[in-house]
């Protein structure tokens, strides 16, 4: 049974375009105060229940944590990768290992250019390969479900447990927001999941086989990518 929701105050002033309905958003402040610092499964069954089948959960297959959490709840949920054409070509075989131990309901996103068209690493590169295509992903969904920490980057240090994403207009769910790298690899460990091959040669964060490199023991992990270019974020969550 969904909470019952408060009546929201009248807004004052001109409501911006890109802010959602006023009782959608008295719901959310209300969901988000309620689901900050709870478990990931508690976050996820909130989703599920609001929205139904109108999830959209994104992985980029570094490793299948968000993925062992949300079947948990829902076994059928829509998983979406984008491929950028510039992937290890061990990311795409864990990719298809993680699909067939779990069944996934999966999509494989292509960007509609060709590879020597903005290439990667070359400017307008992330946002013709991986924002663009997300955006046609998501026009029409509701709620898009991310792996996004705060301790991944200064840029997702405030990142909400859940909050209303203006530009894609679509409620945006970051179950494990909170956690820490030792939380990812203690939950790694608990549920013996696999593990991406290039872990064992020192990449952590994983992206585009042109654009990331290993890390040093203690070196941040995401370090190795974007090297030497003083970029952090892709575009897909800013």
């Amino acid at each position: 049974m969904h909470s019952v929701v408060e009546r929201a105050a009248e807004p004052k002033g001109p409501v911006p375009a890109d802010a959602p309905d006023p009782a959608l958003s008295s719901e959310l402040d209300q969901a988000r105060r309620r689901l900050e610092g709870a478990p990931a499964i508690d976050v996820l069954h909130w989703t599920f229940e609001r929205f139904g089948r109108d999830v959209v959960l994104t992985s980029s297959f570094q490793d299948c944590v968000l993925v062992d959490l949300a079947v948990q709840v829902d076994p059928g949920v829509r998983v979406v990768f984008l491929d950028t054409g510039y992937h290890f070509p061990e990311t795409l075989a864990y990719m298809r290992h993680v699909e067939q131990r779990y069944g996934l309901d999966l999509e494989v996103v292509v960007p509609d250019i060709p590879l020597d068209d903005r290439p990667c690493g070359t400017p307008g590169c992330c946002d013709a390969r991986k924002v663009a295509p997300l955006d046609a992903v998501l026009a029409g969904t509701r709620a898009w479900l991310t792996g996004v920490k705060r301790v991944d980057t200064p840029e997702r240090s405030a990142a909400a447990v859940l909050a209303w994403d203006g530009k894609k207009r679509v409620v945006k769910v970051n179950p494990i927001v909170s956690w820490a790298e030792d939380d990812v690899e203690a939950y790694v460990v608990e549920r013996d999941l696999p593990r991406h091959p290039l872990n064992a040669v020192g990449y952590v964060s994983i992206g585009c086989a042109p654009t990331t490199r290993p890390v040093a023991a203690g070196e941040d992990p995401r370090a190795g990518r974007w090297p030497g270019s003083g970029k952090t974020e892709c575009g897909l969550h800013l």
